[in-house]
């Protein structure tokens, strides 16, 4: 192995290092689902050969929900995969196991409408991983890559690790074993992810800004407050925290150009 290798490799231990730190520092406070969640996804594109990452739940009705993507574009692409009910995540949950698809033309044989729009976002090859606890499935996450191929042993060792941590932090309670219990700390996490949404469209609208750079100004407003995520989120939806303000805090925190 030569320097630049060794050095490489020692930067991705001190990553993987620093992202399990910080996910066991939020478990142990009371922490905000979807930030936690948001945060996993943001880990696996930063520290796996992957480009982006994106999370669906399902609801008590076993319906898949998009709670957390690390980009705009994997929120469009996970968002289509739902609405056309077509994709490897889709068949992941389904079947429970890991769905792999390394470039476009095995991607094309097996979910035509998805391919197309995978292809168009730049992503060629796909890893959806399933989520579960114990018995219960409770969503899959999706891993897209720019370029064609697998994942490496260490990467999919490493995804799974993460799964899991998003598995305890979705239900945070071992005796959480009853279906009923689990639904309820989904639909939680469901609920959440919808005002966020909203909370981006109202700050993206009003900033005239990319929905990615709404979250970015939205999410560090959160943190440098003390302040849930959902929270925050919940407060601009109902016009009790002024757009103006989270605009004014993103410029001085250097999200926006001043």
């Amino acid at each position: 192995m030569g320097p630049d290798e060794k050095d490489l490799g020692q930067q991705r231990e001190q990553g993987v290092i620093k992202a399990f730190v910080h996910l066991s520092n939020e478990l142990v406070d009371d922490y905000d689902i979807i930030d936690t969640l948001t945060t996993l996804t943001a880990s696996c594109a930063e520290l796996l050969d992957v480009a982006s990452a994106g999370l669906l739940l399902a609801d008590e009705s076993s319906v898949l929900h998009l709670v957390a993507s690390s980009s705009e574009r994997t929120r469009e692409l996970e968002l289509l995969q739902l609405q056309r009910e077509e994709g490897p995540c889709l068949d992941c949950y389904r079947s429970g196991e890991i769905v792999v698809s390394a470039g476009l033309p095995d991607m094309k044989k097996r979910w035509p409408v998805f391919s197309r729009s995978a292809e168009i976002r730049g992503f060629e090859s796909v890893h959806a991983l399933p989520m579960r606890l114990r018995e219960h499935a409770l969503g899959a996450i999706g891993l897209f890559s720019e370029g064609v191929g697998h994942l490496g042993a260490a990467d999919l060792a490493l995804a799974q690790a993460l799964v899991h941590v998003a598995c305890v932090a979705i239900v945070n309670n071992k005796t959480a074993s009853d279906r009923a219990t689990i639904n309820i700390q989904l639909q939680h996490a469901l609920n959440s992810r919808v005002v966020l949404e909203q909370a981006k469209g109202v700050i993206a609208a009003s900033g005239e800004l990319e929905m990615d750079v709404a979250f970015a100004v939205l999410r560090r407003y959160a943190r440098d407050h003390g302040l849930r995520l959902s929270e925050v989120a919940a407060e601009v939806v109902g016009r009790g925290l002024p757009v103006d303000v989270l605009l004014r805090h993103g410029r001085s925190a250097a999200i926006l150009p001043s």
